[in-house]
């Protein structure tokens, strides 16, 4: 009987398999990076090829060094980079160009000229307008790329993010698809009525022969080639990384909330089966269709949180690696009146200033890279405690612990910072990827390798808790400060931009 359950955790920066046993216990994994591509200030491109190339070699590398064969594996779970968007020819494959990432800003300028139809736009897609989303970097290849307007509408032409194109390639161009969860952040999808906008496609002048069919993100949706693996294993889960990693933390009930320290910061809090129109701008989002059940999420989207570590490393070069800036910022008590806004692509939830560039403020001849290092530590925590405020005044509901997952979660100092700003525990899985644990247990489910959400949930354990220290004067003199620091990074005092 087949019994392990492969996920392709396709991220920002790498590809990576999986392949987990009904423990939820982790067999094998490989993973490997990819190239980042800066054209010009803003702009940020993957090569769509490379992507998919490097995603089936560490799928197959780990199969090898589980010692299975592709018959034993009962299905896969896709997770993925959410909003990169790619656009290829229906016949070939070849991508009509690199695929815009998430991180991309070029669309700004259009962005803010829709600032008119933006309470349309939230109570169809239940997102903010902004360049984050795949619904502008569609229509700017449209505008932009020779030719793609005329083979869009000829009908030629596709579009996915990441995880339609691995389904593509997985099915050797047999399935066109994407889960309700994908869908859900392309700023294209009636988020009420679970299904395509032609609002959305009207506004934004999108051709609707390049969208892909939207599926639930448990179900058996196509088989692979056989030639990829040796045998044809089931494709039976879909959801994007942030729904994926709230699903894995067992996050089941409304009211329950992750956060994921990444690349950037993803904090989701599971609404239930209604949607919450957010006040405070944040986003209204699908969490995932399980048997016909669709449920709902806020989320406070941060654009930079370990990126500001892998900045501190290899642009300022105060350290070697990332895991040296925890020992680094260990080596002052406190960060000397010092606070960094890692506004480096602008400024996400509950901001959505994309004109934000990042700030160091309380700069004295005493301050040292001790200071920044812990400065840019506390700057993860802030945001986060930023987002969830807006989350616990739009839902109504006072968090009772944070659970968190992601490689920054391994910095102790990071989060018992963390913990210390909110006020409540800051609770730390077991297994620090949950992502990919997300995907498997929704393909899991569609499978029969696990019968229940409530039989996954009994998986979930925790590998540390960290309780909230300080008093809460001493933290709220804090906050204020970096409230302070955040206003002059939005209004431009510090930078001289000024917008």
């Amino acid at each position: 009987m087949s019994r392990y359950i492969l996920a392709l955790d396709q991220g920002t920066t790498s590809s990576r398999a999986i392949l987990y046993d009904p423990e939820g216990n982790t067999v094998a994994t490989s993973q490997r990076e990819f190239e980042q591509i800066f054209p010009q200030p803003g702009w940020v491109e993957h090569n769509a090829v490379e992507i998919w190339e490097t995603q089936h070699s560490v799928a197959v590398e780990a199969i090898q060094r589980a010692g299975i064969k592709a018959s034993e594996i009962a299905g896969i779970g896709i997770t993925n980079q959410r909003e990169t968007t790619v656009v290829w020819d229906r016949k070939t494959g070849e991508p009509v160009g690199n695929a815009i990432v998430w991180q991309d800003r070029r669309t700004a300028d259009y962005c803010r000229s829709l600032g008119a139809k933006a309470d349309e736009i939230q109570r169809i897609t239940g997102l903010v307008v902004d360049a984050y989303f795949s619904g502008t970097k569609i229509r700017w290849m449209l505008e932009n790329v020779e030719g793609v307007r005329e083979r869009a509408e000829a009908g030629e032409l596709a579009f996915g993010t990441i995880d339609s194109w691995l389904v593509w390639n997985l099915t050797g161009g047999r399935e066109h698809l994407t889960d309700v969860s994908n869908a859900s952040r392309s700023l294209l999808f009636d988020i009420g009525k679970v299904e395509w906008s032609g609002t959305m496609l009207e506004m934004l002048d999108i051709p609707p022969s390049l969208l892909p069919d939207v599926r639930s993100s448990s179900e058996i949706y196509a088989e692979t080639e056989a030639d990829l693996f040796g045998s044809a294993i089931p494709i039976s889960g879909i959801a994007g990384d942030q729904h994926a990693a709230l699903f894995g933390q067992a996050c089941h009930s409304p009211g329950m909330a992750k956060n994921t320290y990444g690349t950037g910061c993803f904090m989701l809090m599971n609404t239930g089966t209604t949607p919450v129109v957010s006040k405070n701008k944040l986003l209204t989002t699908i969490a995932w269709q399980v048997d016909g059940v669709t449920e709902y999420a806020l989320e406070g989207s941060i654009f930079i949180a370990g990126a500001v570590v892998q900045w501190l490393r290899d642009q300022l070069g105060i350290i070697e690696s990332a895991s040296d800036v925890e020992a680094l910022a260990l080596k002052v008590e406190d960060n000397g009146g010092v606070y960094f806004v890692p506004a480096f692509a602008g400024l996400g939830a509950p901001h959505w200033d994309g004109f934000a560039r990042g700030t160091i403020t309380g700069l004295t001849r005493g301050a040292n890279k001790s200071h920044i290092a812990r400065a840019a530590l506390e700057g993860i925590a802030y945001q986060a405690n930023d987002v969830l405020n807006a989350m616990e005044e739009d839902s109504g509901i006072q968090l009772a612990e944070l659970r968190v997952d992601g490689g920054a979660t391994r910095n102790n100092l990071l989060m018992q910072i963390q913990a210390d700003v909110l006020g409540v525990p800051v609770v730390r899985s077991r297994v620090p990827e949950t992502t990919a644990l997300g995907a498997a247990y929704l393909a899991g489910l569609a499978v029969g390798v696990w019968k229940s959400k409530e039989e996954i949930a009994r998986q979930w354990v925790e590998s540390g808790r960290f309780e909230p220290g300080p008093g809460k004067v001493q933290m709220q003199e804090q906050i204020t400060e970096w409230k302070n620091a955040v206003q002059r990074t939005l209004s431009g005092e510090s930078t001289g931009s000024g917008h």
